[in-house]
């Protein structure tokens, strides 16, 4: 999350509605970074340390890897991922801007920094600090040997106050989650989330979430809220580590990411609604040529109500379904065409990376 004037909110296909984003002072249960190096798998590591009284070693291990970040919009949270500068954080963080202030938790004088690429769809930035004296990269972890109950600590900027930590589990993985679009993210939907119960506020986003060997496996991003709009504690999310190393090192390669490894359908779609307001479905209002759609035989004017088992009454529904499916991915998608039910067999392309 970052920190800014208001919270950060986005939506879950679970239980609540709405989610708040962390980063910086903005968003705070939602925005974090992470990275990752070679680890000892998560599960064994954390299952003897589960009656832990303290982790300050741990704790003293990552707070000087994780740093304060400033923009004119906010502050957010960053991870440094190696020793040539690169700080990984969330695109929400970064924002519009191009030049940053980053503080390292034991230098409070602050540094320069650039901006070296940027992934909204992912929510992923990468910036450079120009004084790279004193960096000491983190350590990350293989988020892929994270299991639900395994315990994690939040680390990061909340409200601005550095160097803080929070302490809670991992409560499930895979998850597919919705941030609605802001002044600083123009929304997208996250996959392969990390939900936590560790407390993410406001100026996490950007963040380290490690593992009780102090091993970065996802970077806090969002936390939820209720339908009311207030904070739902002790539910937040992080973007895995192994994802957010792989986009970062794109982002550093390149500049644009090339390979999102995330699923799309080749159409631009709208929510439909019934006359009485109801969601309808997905109405598709144009087709790429050559794509996965069109190469399926669908066509403008098509609503889509499902694909595979999984409904999708809004385009929302559409992007978490299309999040947890891969690229190649042969899936059945319903459709109504001039009020006839209509199944389509769909082989999945690739998102793109612009």
């Amino acid at each position: 999350m970052k920190v800014s004037g208001r919270a950060h909110q986005a939506a879950i296909a679970t239980a609540m509605a709405v989610v708040i984003g962390g980063g910086g002072f903005a968003a705070g249960a939602a925005m974090a970074g992470p990275e990752q190096a070679a680890r000892a798998p998560a599960a064994t590591a954390q299952s003897g340390d589960a009656a832990r009284s303290s982790y300050a070693d741990v704790v003293g291990r990552v707070l000087p890897s994780v740093v304060l970040i400033r923009t004119t919009e906010g502050l957010g949270s960053g991870v440094v991922l190696d020793g040539a500068g690169n700080i990984v954080t969330n695109a929400h963080v970064a924002g519009n801007a191009t030049s940053f202030q980053v503080q390292l938790a034991d230098d409070p004088q602050p540094r320069q920094a650039r901006l070296a690429g940027s992934y909204p769809a992912g929510d992923l930035a990468v910036i450079q600090v120009e004084d790279r004296s004193g960096l000491k990269p983190a350590s990350f972890g293989d988020s892929d040997k994270v299991r639900a109950g395994d315990v994690v600590l939040a680390v990061g900027n909340p409200l601005g106050l550095s160097s803080s930590v929070t302490e809670g589990i991992v409560s499930a993985t895979d998850r597919a989650v919705t941030e609605p679009a802001s002044a600083s993210s123009p929304g997208t939907t996250l996959p392969n989330a990390i939900q936590t119960s560790a407390p993410i506020n406001p100026g996490n986003s950007g963040g380290a979430l490690v593992n009780t060997s102090g091993q970065v496996i996802g970077i806090p991003t969002l936390a939820a809220a209720s339908a009311q709009g207030s904070q739902a504690q002790g539910i937040g999310f992080a973007l895995p580590s192994n994802l957010a190393r792989d986009i970062a090192a794109q982002l550093i390669k390149s500049g644009p990411v090339t390979s999102t490894g995330r699923a799309a359908i080749g159409a631009q779609v709208a929510t439909v609604t019934s006359p009485g307001g109801t969601l309808a479905g997905v109405g598709i209002v144009a087709v790429t040529k050559g794509g996965p759609a069109d190469r399926a035989g669908l066509r403008i004017g098509d609503v889509i109500q499902a694909i595979g088992q999984t409904p999708t009454p809004d385009t929302t529904a559409l992007a978490e379904a299309l999040a947890r499916a891969r690229p190649g991915q042969a899936a059945a998608v319903t459709v109504d065409r001039d009020g006839q039910a209509l199944t389509v067999r769909v082989t999945l392309g690739e998102l793109s990376g612009g």
